[in-house]
């Protein structure tokens, strides 16, 4: 597995005048894969924008190493940086804290009388938001921590994650109408409970739409 990031150049706007929607972030990290394309054979590329101290960024998680010069087609020059995430994989261990920061889209589905398959509709509230992670967190090989786990344990318990961002952006698709999808950007800590799990989750993602910027979980060790 490959890790790799490049800096949006963003000040530079008849450069990225093409990112408009999440469907040409989705070509944009499809294209740097030209040899996947020319084989017709595709693996699954997790991705999602970044920013950070004002900058924005695209990180992608890939199983083969993307072309450097097609990633670095809206990237401000020279930013463009392919890491093997295979050691740090290797290396989890169960009981492990971390830092995480995930990008979803969290969803339910509704029943609907008369039809076999239910309606697939958006979490709204920021409380049923987290509901929706904090559901996931065991059967995807984690438990969310309080900080007080860590630090002095006489204090109160705060909240062992927080949403950091939430938006709607645009997706146009091949045919019909845009959407726009809810998009949540959660920060917190998680300590590993189940190691295989816990890898398919950083390499498989989490929730819908991961073609589309949802579902990649990174991690940081704390300890």
């Amino acid at each position: 597995m490959y890790l790799s990031r490049a800096e949006i150049d963003v000040k530079n706007r008849y450069k990225t005048k093409d990112l408009t929607h999440l469907g040409a972030y989705h070509n944009w990290v499809e294209q740097s894969f030209p040899d996947e394309i020319a084989a017709e054979k595709r693996t699954r590329h997790l991705w999602r924008i970044d920013v950070l101290a004002g900058k924005q960024y695209l990180v992608v998680l890939s199983e083969v190493e993307p072309d450097p010069k097609k990633l670095a087609m809206y990237a401000v020059p020279g930013t463009v940086i392919t890491k093997s995430y295979d050691k740090f994989l290797n290396q989890i261990k169960t009981g492990q804290l971390m830092r995480f920061r995930l990008t979803a889209n969290p969803t339910r589905t509704v029943t609907q009388p008369g039809k076999k398959q239910g309606r697939v509709v958006p979490h709204i509230t920021m409380t049923q938001q987290c509901q929706w992670l904090i559901d996931r967190a065991e059967k995807s090989g984690f438990n969310l921590v309080d900080q007080v786990d860590v630090a002095n344990p006489e204090q109160t318990a705060t909240p062992a994650f927080s949403v950091v961002n939430r938006d709607w952006p645009m997706l146009h698709r091949k045919v019909g109408r845009g959407v726009r999808l809810s998009r949540v950007t959660f920060e917190g800590l998680l300590r590993v409970s189940d190691v295989a799990t816990f890898k398919q989750t950083l390499t498989q993602g989490i929730g819908r739409e991961k073609a589309f910027g949802m579902g990649l979980m990174t991690v940081i060790p704390e300890d």
